[in-house]
């Protein structure tokens, strides 16, 4: 903003002097001399000399650009283009696996990506240097206008302005009273509600600090949000386990089907609890509606305290600092697979993950430690409820256990464990694996394999089914549940809470909180009394303006009006001899 011309300022003088004010004023050429010693030295009448900025001035120019509203805008585009990547490509450490797999199909292009850190997008050194680049500009932004803030609220509301008829809310009037009293009566209408001071031009108030404060809060509040969000991100573990009826889990690395620890957590520091599942239950409406979930968990603390617990959907259990979700549930049938030399070469629950609203689950078995032959791989479905069909084919119309059966599909050869690439347990890599036939009964439709058929085994709880090709048998033992578990330790979540909620408050505060100013101004006036005459702004529409103004020059004569509507009331009946007189005067006056 231009600095209005002062004809007192020597600065401003001696610059129309140079501008021709002298000679050039009356037709004379300038002096020759003047202009050579305003050029550049060295010039002989060159431009004129252009100011060192020096580092310090750099520095102070770099700076006011970060902090700027363009700058800090566009910081935060940027961190939005930069995140994209990280939903392109698979990121390390939420799926190593998925990474290798990517490095195998794209050999030439994955080196590549990875020296450019677009398998850990929000771990590498780009990313981090946008958002504490924004981060700077944000603070940077915001520590300036708390220092205003702070300098006006220790200021004087402005002066009275001098004319108060051109503001939109204006009032004159004159009022019974001296000055004095009048202005007392103004200021305590104030007080309370605004910063007032009485001037010798008149009584100016303000009120509204609370929106700048409002919106300062909410600003810090969102700072403090975007760090503990970061914070959390590098001192938090996120891990899923399944947890089956009767078993117990640890908070080992071990123990987790998946684990994701955040930059600078490390897995010594797991907080050594336990809990075991002791008893899942669920319920469903006439028409298998989900009614209720809920498990039984005995609880032990690292400092060795036991405790009963009851895990709800979307009520956590907490054990060592850490929350416990429940994610799901279904059931874990228990199987036993002998081999073809009648040894146990499987026996356990097998998870079973549901695949519908009546449960109908998918799951694999695999055993690796066949003592004959080949090695074996079952998968298929789980039918709580299982209808058979006039055509033989089989569903599930009840999720509840009422009769249930499993339809597995047998597979032999190797099934791949060995080669050190991880592989998902709920899927089977039948690549080098054969499927298993039998004959087909008389009279069946055959197959391509000429008269033979797939082996399908349809057991139920407690049977056993013998294997074909002299593979072994396959039993199934029980009817276990599960509960599918998410466990989350962020010890930042109490600084989360507190910010959202000072955020809140801050952004009521600069929306709601009106920002007023009122001026008022007494005089006395030329028939007795004194004159008031007020005027009130607001930023922004403001519905309330003209009450509050009102208000204020209502309560400017309203002691005075009291004491008149007293007066012609008559002093109160206190002696009460006054009215004994009158009411003896009257008979008197009669008797005259």
């Amino acid at each position: 903003m231009a600095r209005p011309t002062n004809e007192t300022d020597p600065t401003n003088l001696s610059s129309k002097a140079g501008l021709g004010r002298g000679p050039a004023a009356t037709g004379t050429a300038p002096d020759a001399g003047a202009r050579a010693s305003a050029a550049e030295p060295g010039t002989g009448g060159g431009r004129p000399a252009q100011p060192v900025l020096g580092v310090r001035g750099w520095a102070r120019w770099m700076w006011r650009q970060l902090t700027s509203m363009r700058v800090a805008l566009m910081l935060l585009l940027l961190l939005a283009v930069a995140a994209l990547p990280g939903s392109f490509f698979p990121q390390q450490p939420q799926n190593p696996g998925r990474v290798s797999q990517y490095h195998l199909d794209h050999p030439q292009l994955a080196p590549w990506l990875d020296r450019l850190g677009f398998f850990d997008v929000y771990g590498s050194p780009w990313f981090a240097a946008i958002y504490l680049l924004l981060f700077t500009s944000l603070i940077g932004c915001i520590l300036p206008r708390i220092a205003v803030h702070w300098r006006a609220l220790r200021s004087q509301p402005p002066r009275v302005p001098r004319n108060l008829e051109r503001f939109p809310a204006h009032q004159r009037r004159t009022v019974p009273g001296d000055v004095d009293d009048v202005r007392s009566r103004v200021v305590a209408a104030l007080k309370g509600r605004y910063r007032t001071a009485v001037t010798p031009d008149g009584i100016t108030a303000e009120r509204g600090y609370l929106r700048e404060t409002g919106n300062i809060v909410f600003h810090l509040s969102l700072v403090g949000l975007l760090v503990s969000l970061a914070a959390g991100q590098m001192f938090s573990y996120r891990g899923q386990a399944v947890v089956i009826e009767g078993q117990s889990f640890a908070n080992s690395v071990l123990s987790y089907d998946s684990f994701d620890p955040g930059t600078f957590f490390q897995p010594d520091e797991l907080e050594p609890f336990t809990f075991t599942l002791t008893k899942f239950e669920s319920t469903f409406n006439e028409v298998a509606q989900a009614r209720n979930f809920k498990g039984q968990l005995e609880v032990v603390e690292p400092d060795g305290a036991k405790r009963s617990e009851t895990i709800r959907v979307n009520h956590p259990v907490t054990a060592g600092g850490a929350n416990v979700y429940l994610s799901g549930n279904g059931f874990a049938p228990v199987i036993t697979v002998r081999d073809g030399a009648g040894k146990v070469a499987f026996s356990g629950a097998v998870p079973f993950l549901p695949q519908d609203g009546t449960y109908t689950s998918k799951g694999v078995v695999k055993v690796p430690d066949v003592s004959t032959g080949d090695q074996l791989g079952l998968t298929g479905m789980f039918l709580p409820t299982v209808l058979v069909g006039p055509d033989g084919t089989a569903q599930s119309i009840y999720p509840q256990p009422d009769n249930p059966m499993l339809a597995l599909t047998l597979y032999a050869g190797d099934l791949g464990l060995d080669n050190g690439v991880p592989q998902n347990v709920y899927v089977l890599d039948t690549e080098k694996m054969r499927q298993v036939y039998q004959p087909a009964p008389d009279g069946a439709a055959g197959s391509a394999q000429g008269g033979q058929k797939p082996v399908s085994l349809m057991l139920r709880p407690g049977e056993t089914v013998q294997l074909p090709e002299g593979l072994g048998s396959v039993t199934f033992d029980s009817l276990p549940r599960f509960a599918a578990l998410d466990l989350r330790y962020d010890p930042t979540l109490p600084y989360l809470l507190t910010f959202a909620v000072t955020a809140m408050v801050g952004l009521f505060g600069s929306l709601f909180v009106p920002r007023r100013r009122v001026w008022v101004r007494v005089a006395p006036a030329a028939d007795g009394g004194t004159v008031v005459e007020g005027a009130a702004l607001a930023r922004g529409d403001d519905p309330g303006l003209d009450k509050d103004l009102e208000r204020v020059m209502s309560a400017a004569g309203a002691a005075r009006q009291n004491e008149d509507a007293q007066a012609s009331a008559g002093p109160p009946a206190a002696a009460g001899q006054a009215v004994g007189t009158t009411a003896g005067a009257g008979p008197a006056q009669e008797g005259h």
